[in-house]
């Protein structure tokens, strides 16, 4: 039977620990994106090994900022420090799981992705342009479908978020308006009228499912724990994809990992027939040279271990696994900086 490692909560803080707090358990802190992912990996290293991992969903600028404090010995974010911050912090960062970002709905009469959206018309939606449900664009994309009269109020992020990094790159990508009026960041200033802020992806999905008429983005595993409502969006090659692991494996394909200090790139509205066009990667982020270096070899360790052996288990969420190439590059031109 199958344990549910994430519950719908408007939380600022969610922390998952394995274990008590013994010496040897590892600290980490940030994005939420991976939570689900992280907390299936430590429940089974803590069984196999009995080191827990302690590791606090607060987002990926909260983790940026405690990494950079010193207070865990390894931070997590869905949007990539740039190769000069961290050249300056002293820092190395590499990409542990992709996933992918979806727009979710509270829309009465329809099924999880039977509705249509393209970017452009998201991003309106998003802007506050397209207000109502029954708008002609959105109409338009959805032949033979009875939208109702019913007004569309926006869920966002209320904390700093990797996932809303993404979420804006994607939409500066396929709005030239967002691009110009909002861009992209961490943190935005969210144009539509009728919009409510949530902190984590867990208080998105908590408020997307109390209000109705809402729309939002969360991680694919939220969808699905939640069972939420999705639309299909339209990818750069003109198809309408819906997420799943397969969709974001499409996206991440062609990824050129080193073309970018800190493997930082960005594979939004990524071509391909498959790929979904919010799909992203959820980085680490560490000390070259550690305070604690027993403590920073136990990170290693297990992210070593996930490599191998969580690969099954991130396709139980619809995460997709890295590669076996790519953690061979991981382990010889990023860990191997790492002092022991």
């Amino acid at each position: 039977m199958k344990r549910t490692f994430l519950k719908t909560v408007a939380v600022a803080l969610a922390t998952f620990a394995v274990g008590g707090a013994f010496a040897a358990d590892i600290t980490g802190a940030g994005a939420t994106f991976p939570f689900p992912m992280y907390a299936k990996w430590a429940e089974a290293y803590k069984k196999e090994t009995g080191t827990g991992l302690n590791y606090q969903s607060i987002g990926s600028s909260g983790g940026i900022r405690q990494i950079r404090a010193k207070t865990v010995v390894f931070g997590a974010t869905d949007a990539p420090v740039p190769g000069a911050d961290l050249d300056k912090d002293g820092m190395v960062q590499f990409p542990a799981i992709i996933g992918g970002t979806v727009p979710v709905i509270n829309l009465d009469g329809f099924k999880p992705g039977e509705l249509r959206v393209t970017g452009p018309v998201l991003a309106d939606v998003f802007l506050g342009k397209i207000a109502k449900w029954n708008d002609a664009k959105l109409a338009a994309l959805n032949p033979g479908k009875t939208l109702p009269d019913q007004n569309i109020t926006v869920v966002h992020r209320a904390d700093g978020s990797g996932t809303t990094f993404n979420w804006t790159d994607y939409l500066s990508a396929v709005s030239k308006e967002w691009a110009d009026s909002v861009g992209k960041g961490a943190a935005v200033k969210w144009p539509a009228a009728s919009s409510v802020g949530g902190k984590g992806n867990e208080g998105v999905a908590a408020n997307v499912s109390r209000v109705k008429g809402s729309i939002g983005y969360v991680e694919y595993a939220y969808v699905k724990k939640n069972n939420m409502n999705f639309l299909q969006l339209q990818n750069a090659d003109g198809k309408y994809v819906s997420p799943d692991d397969k969709t974001f494996a499409a996206a991440a394909a062609s990824a050129d990992w080193f073309s970018v200090p800190g493997m930082g790139i960005s594979m939004v509205n990524a071509k391909g027939a498959d790929s979904w066009p919010v799909s992203t990667a959820s980085f680490i982020l560490m000390y070259k040279d550690p305070a604690d270096k027993a403590q920073s070899a136990e990170v290693l360790k297990f992210f070593e271990w996930a490599f191998k052996n969580g690969k099954g288990m991130a396709t139980e969420l619809d995460y997709v696994p890295l590669p076996d190439s790519l953690t061979a590059e991981i382990r010889s031109k990023v860990w191997s900086q790492i002092k022991k």
